[in-house]
This record gives structure tokens, C-alpha cells and sequence, in this order.
């Protein structure tokens, strides 16, 4: 017996910065607003998820947060408990999650067996009871030379080939391919479907200003560095721009993000304290607010601030980290390469009259939308799209599917034996 209200289940790592829950957070809010008749349950490790604000019929659990260390390994964020069992305890969470709500629909971000193979039993539970599962991918993951490895060690390609019904990549194949260069059968590549970048909207309703530059309507420019976990060196180059150069045209509203080091973040602030057109403040869970006023924008070029610069065509200069991956970096290349931005390498000299001359130009850069290829910001609409055709499907057939594929896969699997 069917139910009247459809169920999407989003899974999202949350081990590193802001990226993974806010792209889950916008695909979320444009299902919901898409569709009258379904609720959203994001499955989230991240530690400040509360305080962002989620539309009606979207809703939260979060589970044990874990953060990645400079040197790869993860360690439990707040809890004192070993690192197996905190990831155990987060398996136990989203397993039992999507076994009481029950998903229409399973749409795991980035991590096709989530952190350390955590989604990988959820996964093989919902596709045995036929729900369809969507591995949701940004445009860029990482050099394929350090993808490749990585996703071989994390032995994905089994999910990826007989789990998964869809890859939905959110972004253009003319602009990036995130599995360039990574060896994949033709039946993995065949369910990659491109949605275009998910365009990013002002919310409605009343918005918190805390920043003298958003309460006078005097031009600024934005810096942001998202999470702000490794922000601190383009913090650092903006401010010695504007203490060497002091008549920069525009002030500066730095957003720090809420993960930079508190005895950096105090140290900036007094430097902040010394300068007339500077301004700074730790978050803003409204920076698309922040973002449609400004003038331009200076960032490290992530995934969602590249949607916000594009969505609300803000001129921008762009600076990417390069570890521990490339990811900010191909983006960043590969947009200023189509005109939409410009970058600018940050050689660890971080000399200020670079930066200064940057901010300078940075009025005369073209505005985005003038060299945009049609369908850049398409994406939600083609998320809505494509989650309508995977949950029109009718559970029945998805079940039969699912044991053909299964037999398919036990004859292939026990195929060696006779013959060995």
C-alpha cells in the first residue's frame, strides 16, 4: 500500500567545512519546495547544523561529528570515545534512521560508501527493499591521480556498479568531469547525469545583518573562506593588503567561517580593530545575503561559493587551497579559463601589493553572466527533474530489478569457481 507523502533520505559526511551540508541543505529546500507532497530527512556529522534554518518538511539528525586531520586520519570531534566506535556508533545511526523512515528515495553525497564505509549496509538494506539510490557528485572531486587510488582503496566500484541506480553530477560536462581520468566500466559512466550547478537563492523572509557594512549600504567587498578551517592564509593576505595599502576603493567585510582557530581568529580581530574600511564577523548563516549585496567577491573557491559568485554574479577573485586536494584548484582554473573568475596562486609569499593590485582590477572584470554557457545554474531544476523519475518508478519493479541484478551478479561472482 503506497503512502500519500513521498520520504527523501540525504546522506551527508560532514567531516570538513560547510560544502557538504549546504549543498544538501539547497538540494533539500528546492525538493520540498518542488514538491508538496514530500519531506526531506538529511542524515549529518556536522557540528553547527542547528544553526542553520531548514524549510518546512526538513528536518535533521545528526550523528557523532568526526573531523579529518591535517595528516588524513579522522578523530572523533567532540566525544572521548575511540575513533571505530565513534564510526560504529554513526553506522548505527543512519542504518537505523533509514530503516524507520522508510525512504521513497536515498541520495548520498560524495562519498559513494560514506565515511569509512559507514552507508555501505543502509545501502544494501534500501536496495533489497527496491528504493531507489542516487550517489549526488560536485563537479570537481580531485587530481585523478589521487582519486584513482583513493577510490580503489575504498573499493567503491561494487557500489558504484551494482548499487547505485544514479550518479547526479551537479555541475556541466563542457565545464568539469569529476571522474576524469578515473577507470570506470561503461555501465557506471552510463548513469552519470549532469544537472548543471545548483543555483542559490536570498531566503525569504527576515534576514539577520550583523555587519555594519550590510546595515549602511555602503559597497563592500566580501571575503569569505567558507568553514574557515583553512582560511586563515587568505585572511591573512586581504588584511596585509589593506594595512600597507589603506586606500583600497572598497572596504572589506571578512566572514571568518566557524572552524577558524580562536586564537586566530582573536589575533585578526585586532587587526581588524586597527583598520577604518575593514570589517569582520565569525558566521553568517545567511551569506547568500551577504554575498547579493556585495560589490565582489574574494574566496577560495569551493563548491557552493562558486554557485553563490555565478547565482548572484558577483565578480570574484579566487584563492584555492591545494591540500590535501586539488579540487579548489582545477575549479578555479578551469573557470577563469571560461573568463567567469579570476585566481590568484598563493605562492606563500602572500605579498600585499599582489593582493592590493587584485582588488584594484577587480571592477573591471566582466560580470559572470556575460561568458555563462547556457544551462550553468540548471541544477536544481534538473535535481527536481531527475528525483520525480526516481520516484515515479513503482517499488514492485524496482524490486525485480534489484533480484535480477543480484542474480546477475551471484553468477558472475561464482562463475570463477567452475570454471577454476
Amino acid at each position: 500500500m503506497s503512502r500519500p507523502h513521498k520520504r527523501v533520505l540525504i546522506y551527508s559526511h560532514d567531516t570538513f567545512g560547510l560544502g557538504h551540508l549546504r549543498r544538501c541543505q539547497a538540494i533539500a529546500h528546492a525538493l520540498v519546495a518542488h514538491r508538496q507532497d514530500l519531506s526531506v530527512l538529511i542524515l549529518s556529522g556536522s557540528p553547527i547544523i542547528g544553526s542553520f534554518d531548514f524549510r518546512a518538511r526538513v528536518d535533521f539528525v545528526r550523528v557523532p561529528g568526526v573531523i579529518k586531520l591535517r595528516n588524513g586520519e579522522y578523530t572523533p570531534l567532540n566525544l572521548h570515545i575511540d575513533i571505530e566506535e565513534t564510526l560504529a556508533l554513526r553506522a548505527s545511526i543512519v542504518r537505523h534512521t533509514a530503516e524507520i523512515f522508510d525512504p521513497d528515495l536515498f541520495i548520498v553525497d560524495k562519498e559513494p560508501l560514506g565515511l569509512r564505509g559507514e552507508v555501505g549496509s543502509t545501502l544494501t538494506m534500501l536496495k533489497a527493499r527496491g528504493i531507489p539510490l542516487v550517489l549526488g557528485l560536485r563537479d570537481v572531486m580531485d587530481e585523478p591521480a589521487a582519486l584513482a587510488p583513493e577510490w580503489e582503496r575504498k573499493n567503491v566500484l561494487p557500489a558504484l556498479r551494482d548499487l547505485y541506480d544514479a550518479i547526479w553530477v551537479y555541475g556541466l560536462p563542457e565545464v568539469c568531469d569529476p571522474l576524469t581520468g578515473i577507470d570506470l566500466p561503461s555501465s557506471v559512466r552510463d548513469k552519470m547525469q549532469y544537472t548543471g550547478y545548483l543555483r542559490r537563492t536570498v531566503p525569504s523572509g527576515p534576514q539577520p545583518t550583523p555587519a555594519a557594512a550590510t546595515r549602511d549600504r555602503k559597497p563592500y567587498i566580501l571575503v569569505t573562506t567558507g568553514g574557515g578551517g583553512d582560511g586563515d592564509g587568505l585572511i591573512d593576505w586581504v588584511l596585509s593588503a589593506y594595512e600597507q595599502f589603506p586606500d583600497l576603493p572598497l572596504r572589506a567585510l571578512l566572514v571568518f567561517g566557524p572552524f577558524l582557530q580562536a586564537d586566530l581568529q582573536a589575533e585578526f580581530l585586532k587587526r581588524v580593530a586597527r583598520l577604518r574600511n575593514v570589517e569582520a564577523i565569525t558566521f553568517d548563516s545567511h551569506l547568500e545575503a551577504l554575498m547579493a549585496r556585495a560589490e565582489g567577491v574574494i574566496s577560495m573557491g569551493g563548491y557552493n561559493t562558486v554557485c553563490e559568485i555565478l547565482s548572484f554574479d558577483k565578480r570574484a577573485i579566487i584563492v584555492p587551497r591545494t591540500v590535501p586536494r586539488m579540487e579548489q584548484l582545477i575549479r578555479a582554473t578551469r573557470f577563469q579559463e571560461m573568463g567567469l573568475v579570476t585566481m590568484l596562486a598563493d605562492d606563500g609569499k602572500r605579498d600585499p601589493k599582489v593582493m592590493a593590485e587584485a582588488l584594484r582590477r577587480l571592477p573591471e572584470q566582466q560580470l559572470p553572466s556575460s561568458v555563462a554557457p547556457e544551462g550553468l545554474l540548471d541544477g536544481l531544476e534538473g535535481v527536481q527533474r531527475r528525483a520525480d523519475g526516481q520516484l515515479a518508478q513503482p517499488i514492485a519493479a524496482r524490486l525485480r530489478i534489484a533480484r535480477q541484478r543480484a542474480r546477475s551478479l551471484a553468477f558472475r561472482v561464482a562463475r570463477p569457481n567452475h570454471t577454476g
